[in-house]
């Protein structure tokens, strides 16, 4: 089908429309560092390939022996760089052409069970000339930044660190020593590093520099970490045995971590592949012609006598030489960065450690950038870097919060990212007139008087809030698998009436049960559910419950608040819909799952009430997943449905709002995902072409404001809500944005990061600053500004329910196939010849539920 979307023009980035005037001006540092380089250095880049493969924490090491090795004949007495992969780089042109040249090399010592000679093969891959990022950076060359400038910057800044440091992607980690250790749990520990990444500015070249944290695993036995992981109490004796269960628990945990072995005068290290389902008394093997144990081999070869024998041994790579070590003499090996999904404890503890007010974090990364010794550090002389050691200052703007509107003309304005909504009614409020209440705590815990006081209050604060609230039509304590029979008990008694909301108070710790219940009364039944803790039972605070109303109203189709001044934008003098987009894919460990999308869009003028689509695509095990929505068009097609079935009006703009893509995938998913809206209109009515503004908003950067003047913080110290920064250091060529839209509760703020990368509406820079801004504001949950725009908040939100919902249906996707295949726990299988789209359907929300904001 055609489409009108100019792909000539999506081809340049949209040049900015001049920069913000409107606010207060306001001083900042940001966490940059002017850079200078010398832009007559030609680069040479290299690849190189290893034989035999060598372990990942063994490369640097091994290339530098290769450099000191050869450093007079091949590598001309220069200083080369190393990426931790497959290239080199060199400031001098080494003697070496298209065809590798082959470098036998040895390490000092054996560190695993692999080969301590390795050959290095290296070819030329190609020049870097660096003037032609200067000429960029001038304004004086053309087309885009080259990226390849920006990766030997930053492999140069990186590679003298590395030799003390241990590397995590772009961030670099040292242990932390004696009182600065923090344990976060679970046998993992804290270690504080620094980020760096090359970029380009208005100003030229400058290095972001940012305090970073990440949990590592501890040096610690392997027996520690076992009993760490299966939450064990008190030492265990020698007949101690593990559950099959508890072995592939601990199976999970242990897998490729690397260990060291403590029964050989050399220490040893080798990856772990899995556990043996035998334990070490019952494997044995022919030594010399003779059967003997694992057991009896240490006690004649070793003359180690186990204490454990009944524990299962570790099974190391490679796998085919069927190495068994007892777990009991190997250690976990430092410097291994933890990455699987944090646990809540751990979450916790990283929190606590890690927010520090604005000053102590400039302070941090000041100190940070000082240790990196960048002034004496001899591989950035030989390429010609020079990085400053002050943070760059940069000129802001406070723009205004807009009015918020509520019932009977009355409205409130924030300070500083917060207002209050006492003595106001809700905006459009809704009426509950039949509700159930279900408690899950036995009735010891959560006695029946609590329960009435509480349903009182509720319907009091309702009142104040506009909102009428009878009392509840059905009470009753239940278990967890009786939520199904309850739910059909509710509805026979609600008859033709409906019911409006099922209230459900939990135990703590109820991961399992909250799932459940969104699944069977959202999902199957279409019924509205509100979950609260027990603990916030009694006594019942008017605050909390006026929280939790504001949640309530919005699902049951109520505003709590509008943006008054939004609607002055020009840009909704016109039929305008907002869409927010986020695409969330499997975690490391989670197999062919699939992605899971959503989209959500407004179906009012107030761009307050949202629909939601849902949508789900395969990954077949892929650990790079495709990152654009591929069902969008049908999405975006349903959404302006639901928009003209509400508003009466066909939408003649779209805002989209874009979540979770990086600056490498802009230009690939734009591409596709903007003709996918074009498609959706034409494919509606022909000819229909509402013109499209398509912003990406980013969450995941290391920037960082501090205000110079600390009377221009707020509470905490932070820039305050509404800083907006375009100029210094953003983008020589795009139009892009920094926003900080929130108050400051804990820590350091991150502004968001906003890039326009489709413009047909011809936004002026303060009228998409002002929108970005406004739409903060009416994030339904809270009376407070949020990080980022709320249709944008709302499809996070909307994924990760799916996502619940995916993992509620219990299928169990392997690793090896495609997402309708099945692994081998104890999860529910597809059916047979399931389609995603039926699997889609299994776990999407019900059709009545679509139109309500159920997420919330």
């Amino acid at each position: 089908m055609a489409t009108t979307f100019d792909r000539t023009m999506a081809q340049k980035a949209v040049v900015r429309p001049g920069f913000g005037k409107e606010g207060r001006p306001i001083d900042l540092f940001a966490n940059f560092y002017r850079m200078k380089f010398n832009p007559r250095i030609t680069v040479y880049h290299y690849d190189i390939e290893i034989e035999p493969k060598c372990p990942k924490f063994l490369k640097r090491k091994l290339i530098h022996k290769f450099a000191q090795d050869n450093k007079k004949n091949l590598f001309q007495n220069g200083l080369p760089v190393y990426d931790g992969n497959k290239n080199v780089y060199s400031s001098i042109k080494l003697p070496v052409g298209n065809e590798a040249t082959a470098v036998e090399v040895e390490l000092p010592e054996q560190v695993d069970s692999r080969a301590k000679k390795f050959t290095i093969k290296i070819k030329f891959a190609a020049s870097i000339d660096m003037s032609c990022l200067e000429q960029v950076l001038r304004g004086s060359g053309y087309g885009d930044i080259p990226q390849e400038t920006l990766v030997v910057a930053d492999i140069v800044i990186r590679h003298f660190p590395s030799m003390r440091y241990t590397v995590a992607g772009r961030s670099m980690y040292q242990r932390p020593e004696g009182n600065k250790r923090v344990t976060l749990g679970e046998a993992t520990e804290l270690w504080t590093g620094i980020y760096t990444s090359a970029r380009p500015s208005n100003w030229g070249l400058v290095l972001n520099v940012d305090e970073s944290h990440t949990a590592f695993y501890e040096e610690q036995p392997v027996l520690d970490f076992m009993a760490k992981q299966l939450n064990m109490r008190g030492p265990i004796n020698a007949n101690f045995s593990l559950r099959d269960s508890d072995r592939m628990i601990l199976e999970k945990h242990l897998k490729y971590l690397r260990v060291s072995v403590k029964h050989q005068a050399q220490k040893r290290q080798y990856r772990v592949e899995k556990l043996t389902t035998k334990t070490a008394s019952q494997i044995s093997f022919d030594v010399n012609g003779k059967k003997m144990s694992i057991g009896q081999y240490f006690k004649q070869q070793y003359s180690y006598t186990l204490k454990y024998p009944n524990l299962p041994c570790i099974w190391v790579s490679p796998k085919e030489k069927n190495t068994f070590i007892p777990m009991e003499v190997c250690d976990i090996v430092a410097g291994q960065r933890c990455m699987r999904k944090l646990t809540d404890n751990e979450t916790r503890n990283m929190i606590r450690a890690t927010a520090k007010k604005p000053p102590i974090r400039k302070q941090g990364t000041d100190e940070q950038i000082r240790n990196m010794q960048y002034p004496g550090d001899p591989y950035l002389k030989q390429f010609g870097f020079e990085v400053d050691t002050s943070m760059v200052q940069v000129k802001g703007r406070v723009i205004q919060p807009p009015k918020l509107g509520y019932a009977n003309n009355q409205s409130s304005t924030a300070q500083n990212g917060v207002w209050d909504n006492k003595g106001k009614q809700f905006f459009r409020p809704t009426n509950i007139k039949n509700w159930a209440v279900l408690m899950f705590p036995p009735q010891n815990q959560c006695q029946s008087g609590d329960v009435k006081a509480f349903c009182d209050m509720m319907i009091k604060v309702g009142r104040d809030n506009g909102m009428q609230i009878a009392q509840p039509c059905y009470v009753k304590y239940l278990r967890e698998n009786e939520i199904q029979s309850v739910c059909n008990e509710i509805k026979a008694k609600a008859g033709n009436n409906g019911i409006d909301l099922v209230y459900c108070i939990l135990p703590r710790n109820s991961s399992s049960c909250y799932p459940r219940i969104k699944h069977v009364f959202e999902n199957q039944n279409a019924i509205s559910t509100q979950c609260m803790e027990m603990r916030n039972l009694k006594p019942p605070k008017p605050q909390t419950i006026g929280n939790i109303l504001q949640k309530i109203n919005t699902k049951i189709g109520g505003v709590n608040n509008i943006a008054t001044d939004m609607m002055n934008i020009p840009i909704f003098k016109t039929p305008c819909i907002i869409m927010g987009a986020d695409n969330a894919h499997p975690a490391q460990g989670e197999g062919s799952r699939p992605s899971v999308s959503a989209l959500v869009g407004s179906v009012d003028k107030f761009a307050c009430r949202y629909a939601t689509q849902i949508g789900i695509q395969k990954t077949d095990g892929k650990k790079v997943h495709s990152p654009v929505i591929e069902s969008l068009q049908a999405m975006v097609k349903n959404m302006l449905i639901k928009f003209y079935q509400s508003v009466r009006v066909k939408p003649q703009r779209i805002i989209f709002y874009r979540d979770g893509i990086s600056e490498g995938q802009f230009h690939h998913v734009m591409m596709y995902e903007v003709d996918a809206i074009k498609k959706a209109c034409m494919e509606l009515e022909k000819g229909y072409n509402p013109t499209v503004t398509y912003v990406v908003c980013q969450k995941r950067h290391h920037t960082r404001l501090f205000v110079q003047n600390p009377r221009d913080g707020d509470r905490s110290g932070n820039v305050p809500a509404g800083t907006v920064v375009d100029q210094g250091v953003t983008s020589t060529t795009d139009f892009d944005f920094y926003l900080n839209s929130h108050a400051g509760i804990q820590g350091t703020n991150k502004p968001a990061k906003y890039h326009v990368l489709v413009d047909e509406n011809r936004f002026p820079a303060d009228a998409i600053y002002k929108l970005t801004y406004h739409l903060c504001h009416v994030y339904a949950r809270c009376t407070r500004s949020v990080s980022i725009p709320a249709p944008t908040y709302y499809a996070h939100l909307a994924t990760d329910r799916a996502r619940a919902h995916l993992s509620n249906a219990k299928y169990n996707f392997d690793s090896s196939d495609g997402a309708s295949s099945v692994g081998t726990g104890g999860g529910r299988p597809p059916k047979p010849g399931q389609s995603i789209e039926e699997i889609l359907r299994d776990i999407s929300p019900h059709d009545a539920t679509k139109n309500k904001m159920y997420w919330i």
